[in-house]
């Protein structure tokens, strides 16, 4: 029988109610080793014995299974599978659930195993929260903090772009949660981009998805091509060993599509196909704002994010001293009012 890992205990700062019941960890048919043997079984064993550590704490542990959960809403579907609003009946709690189809790939496994690790170990006003995860036959659902208002992605494509004030306030929210990523986790998101930072009703900010994020080694560079591309910085894109500063790149044109209301490449507003889009970005001047149209100190944050040159692109901890975000701490915006009307 396989040893199990110690539980690390953590705090309820997710506020849910639950009478003590312990952890289930099952195959669709009841079973931990549905139809697995051999290595397969062992594998397999592992991965529910460190699902089942991935739960809040000692103090509450949630029994998550397919009949606790009742369905409300699809809200995304891709390949990899699908994220869709349910309630958890027994919490009463609203949750976003992702599925997640692995039968037989292990790579794949230990990649999702990496990013609930990160979202077990987050605790950050700017960071979605994470409530647990479990498996149903060859799929791994996991459970997170429903942002109800949506993706940035969504709220601008509906709406037109983001208001200065707003879009200031974003702006915070993403560097003070890279921040957090990387001085307490040492970890680098590698997606970010406005479909993974998300919005709810009381005007909170945070960002989410980190399937493809990675634990910076001693010298804080990784060397792993993955991501969204449109969004990678050129080093990512020629193969060289990046850092946090990718993560600022991906900021940079971030805050440029939400202003604009559109991708930044090409600056026509044009299409290009993506290996087009890849030798541009390499290849091509970095795309500037309009002259005259965005605040001089925005235009300047931005030129801080997208330097092709790493040694000349800031850093989350350097974002934060600039005078764009420094304002930020004092002008008073109504976040809430503003996601509540980009809801209806």
């Amino acid at each position: 029988m396989l040893a199990k890992a110690p539980l690390r205990k953590k705090r309820n700062f997710k506020n849910l109610t639950l009478e003590e019941s312990p952890v289930i960890v099952q195959a669709a048919d009841g079973s931990p080793a549905a139809a697995k043997s051999g290595k397969s079984l062992e594998e397999y064993s592992q991965f529910c014995e460190r699902l089942s550590d991935l739960e809040i704490g000692l103090e509450l542990r949630l029994d998550l299974r397919s009949e606790d959960f009742s369905e409300l809403d699809e809200l995304g579907r891709g390949n990899g599978g699908t994220v869709c609003k349910v309630l958890h009946v027994r919490t009463k709690t609203v949750m976003a659930k992702k599925t997640i189809h692995v039968d037989a790939n292990l790579n794949v496994r230990k990649q999702i195993m990496r990013e609930m690790q990160f979202m077990h170990d987050c605790n950050s006003k700017h960071i979605v929260s994470f409530y647990g995860a479990y498996m149903n036959g060859g799929d791994i659902l996991i459970c997170m903090e429903y942002m109800d208002v949506g993706s940035l992605d969504k709220i601008y494509k509906k709406n037109g772009p983001i208001p200065m004030d707003v879009l200031k306030k974003i702006a915070y929210a993403i560097v003070d949660g890279l921040i957090y990523l990387y001085d307490n986790h040492r970890i680098i998101h590698r997606d970010l981009k406005p479909s993974n930072v998300l919005v709810n009703s009381q005007g909170q900010i945070k960002i989410c998805d980190f399937g493809v994020s990675g634990q910076l080694n001693k010298n804080s560079v990784a060397d792993t091509f993955v991501g969204t591309s449109s969004y990678m910085s050129p080093e990512r894109i020629l193969g060289s060993p990046y850092s946090v500063k990718s993560d600022v790149w991906s900021l940079g044109i971030t805050l440029m599509e939400l202003a604009l209301g559109r991708f930044p490449f090409p600056p026509d507003g044009g299409s290009l196909a993506i290996f087009e889009l890849l030798q541009h970005i390499v290849h091509e001047p970095v795309p500037t704002l309009p002259e005259g149209k965005f605040p001089a100190n925005f235009q300047d944050f931005v030129s801080k994010c997208v330097a092709k040159d790493v040694t000349q692109r800031a850093t989350p901890s350097e974002l934060m001293k600039h005078p764009y975000l420094v304002s930020s701490l004092t002008e008073k915006v109504d976040l809430e009012k503003w996601a509540q009307s980009q809801a209806r």
